[in-house]
């Protein structure tokens, strides 16, 4: 005998499982990091780009400016040739030396705003390291090495190319510094490779990067004027791309304005107990203790309904402890996790945690700009089978004109997310906002408690965190 089950069946949601193409064109968002400004500098060794790398982020100042180095990309040594770079007898200063394939294939995925893992070659073992370093989101990338200018796949990819040039004296006393302390070598090596490879080497294939150059520094670090320069041409690209991302977003939201609902945004249902829970919250008396309380629960009702439209279960059958009885219901079908937008993102953890309690949790640290109103992704920190998941919950208590919504889902997808496996969770969700967000991801889903005007402020972090 089998025991009817209460549960929905899964065909009622069958029709949000798969991705439904909207009628309407899908609208293009690109974030901010997209079409990342390159600068190559290249010189000799011992000339100071690494240097004059660090100096032009000194000047800028900002937080999304990151060092490449060409290092990372020596090809792997065969044992043959291993032996010899331990003799000091193998080329390390012939392009032949570098996987530019490699270079160029993360170049290229950087360019275009997607996740690249650069890998670690370490001097002391003449070897790749088993782990890699990642880069996402940077804004500009300072690409440093003797062959930084040499390969034109890599050229074709530069905002702006610069040459270092230094004394060779001065390069040569640098190298035996550079190599004796921080990579174990001994001073009679390190004349041997001077004298066999570097600096024939450069008269062949680095001296004439400087043809392709667009700034030739001399005296690298002490030439504060060139640093200024580089610096001030960085930041007008920046400012530009600034406000071409501002336009985007406001473009976006008059496209939006008088669209409907999308099928995909679930709004709670107003039942008397959420109607009033919500005449509780929303009381400016209401002590902060007894504020978190009935929030939490609001929360649980949230998540509970994310898992309902985001079609989370497959049917299961188990045996009862009636012998001989079975039950049809329904277990999770593969990993949901989530990933919240900090800070307020936070508040919407402890009804996760009620609703899954092993659930795995991943952090965004997403900003507005107050002078430009433009947000800006400061931290990331996601699981590294993320893209294997079933659902992701995108947490965030409030969304007003969706940008920062925008750029949380753009994130997801940067990490393999597939867009129809994320579901936005949030409170207050302005109309505006949501058509903004629907637009570009119309694969998503949302869960909302309430639709409210685009120009509410976030005040559910501020009366639940108590500052």
């Amino acid at each position: 005998m089998n025991i009817p089950s209460l549960e929905l069946p899964l065909s009622s949601f069958a029709a949000l499982e798969a991705p439904e193409r909207s009628v309407t064109p899908k609208a293009h968002y690109s974030p901010p990091w997209a079409n990342t400004s390159i600068i190559g500098i290249a010189g000799s060794s011992g000339s100071g780009k690494t240097s004059l790398s660090l100096a032009i982020i000194k000047e800028l100042s900002l937080p999304w400016v990151v060092i490449l180095s060409m290092d990372s990309f020596y090809k792997p040594l065969t044992p043959e040739q291993s032996a010899a770079a331990f003799r000091n007898e193998y080329d390390f200063d012939a392009p032949e030396a570098i996987d530019f394939d490699t270079l160029v294939e993360r170049l290229r995925d950087i360019k275009t705003g997607k996740k690249a893992q650069i890998p670690i070659y370490s001097f002391e073992k003449h070897a790749r390291l088993d782990k890699t370093n990642t880069i996402y989101s940077p804004h500009v990338v300072v690409l440093e090495g003797i062959f930084a200018l040499h390969d034109e796949r890599v050229l074709d990819m530069l905002d702006l190319k610069i040459f270092t040039e230094a004394d060779g004296d001065l390069c040569l006393s640098r190298r035996l510094l550079r190599d004796v302390r921080e990579r174990g070598r001994d001073i009679e090596g390190c004349i041997k490779q001077w004298f066999s490879f570097v600096k024939p080497n450069f008269h062949k294939y680095v001296e004439p990067q400087r043809n392709v150059a667009d700034i030739i520094v001399p005296r690298g670090i002490e030439n504060k004027v060139a640093i200024s320069m580089v610096s001030d041409r960085i930041h007008k690209t920046l400012d530009h791309k600034s406000k071409m991302h501002q336009i985007e977003l406001r473009r976006l939201g008059q496209v939006a304005e008088d669209a409907p609902l999308s099928d995909h945004v679930a709004v709670l249902q107003h039942t008397n107990q959420l109607r009033g829970i919500n005449t509780i919250l929303m009381d400016p008396t209401l002590p902060r203790e007894d504020f978190i309380f009935y929030f939490d629960r609001l929360a649980v009702m949230l998540v509970e309904q994310a898992f309902s439209a985001g079609l989370c279960y497959k049917q299961h059958t188990v045996e009862t402890p009636v012998r001989g009885y079975t039950y049809d219901g329904l277990k999770l079908d593969g990993e949901v996790s989530a990933v919240v937008v900090l800070r307020g993102g936070s508040c919407l953890e402890t009804g996760l945690k009620r609703v899954i309690p092993d659930c795995r949790i991943g952090r965004l640290l997403i900003q507005t700009n107050f002078r430009t109103g433009e947000p800006e992704l400061h931290y990331t920190k996601l699981a590294e089978d993320v893209s294997k998941h079933k659902r992701v919950l995108l947490m965030d208590p409030q969304m007003s004109s969706g940008g920062a919504a925008l750029m949380a889902v753009r994130v997801l997808l940067d990490h393999g997310v597939e867009e129809h496996r994320i579901i936005f969770v949030t409170y207050l969700a302005g109309k505006n906002g949501l058509n903004r967000l629907m637009s570009v991801f119309p694969e998503i889903k949302v869960v909302v408690c309430r639709v409210v005007g685009d120009m509410e402020s976030r005040w559910v972090e501020q009366r639940y965190l108590g500052c």
